[in-house]
C-alpha cells in the first residue's frame, strides 16, 4: 500500500523541491467563458480549486522520528481551498506551497 516515489519532469525544470510535507501546486484555471456563454473578466474570477502536484517533499516526521509519506505525488490533480498555502512566483509563474493536510481531496479518473 505503500507510495511509489515519483520524480516529475517538471520539478527538475523549476529546481524546486519542498520540504517535509509540503507540496508545490500549480493551480487549473477554469474557462474564462461561463454557460451562457458570458465572458468573466480576470477580476472578477474566482482562484480555481482544482491544481496539480508539480513537486512534492519526501514526507512528516512522525512523533516516534519515523518519516511517513505523502498520500499524493508528482502529476496528482488534488483539490485546495481558495485561501489554502502561500503564494510564490518561480521563474515568472505563479505556484501554490501547501502542506499535505491542507489538501482538501485528490481528483480520481484524471
Amino acid at each position: 500500500m505503500g507510495k511509489k516515489k515519483n520524480k516529475g519532469s517538471s520539478e527538475l525544470k523549476i529546481g524546486v523541491r519542498p520540504l517535509y510535507d509540503r507540496v508545490l501546486l500549480k493551480r487549473i484555471e477554469a474557462s474564462e467563458q461561463a454557460r451562457g456563454g458570458i465572458i468573466i473578466p480576470d477580476t472578477a474570477r474566482e482562484k480555481p480549486m482544482e491544481a496539480e502536484v508539480i513537486a512534492a517533499g519526501s514526507g512528516r516526521v512522525g512523533e516516534n522520528g519515523e518519516s511517513i509519506p505523502l498520500t499524493v505525488a508528482v502529476g496528482d490533480r488534488v483539490l485546495v481551498g481558495t485561501y489554502a498555502g502561500t503564494e510564490v512566483q518561480i521563474a515568472e509563474e505563479g505556484y501554490l506551497v501547501v502542506r499535505e493536510d491542507e489538501i482538501l481531496a485528490r481528483v480520481l479518473g484524471q
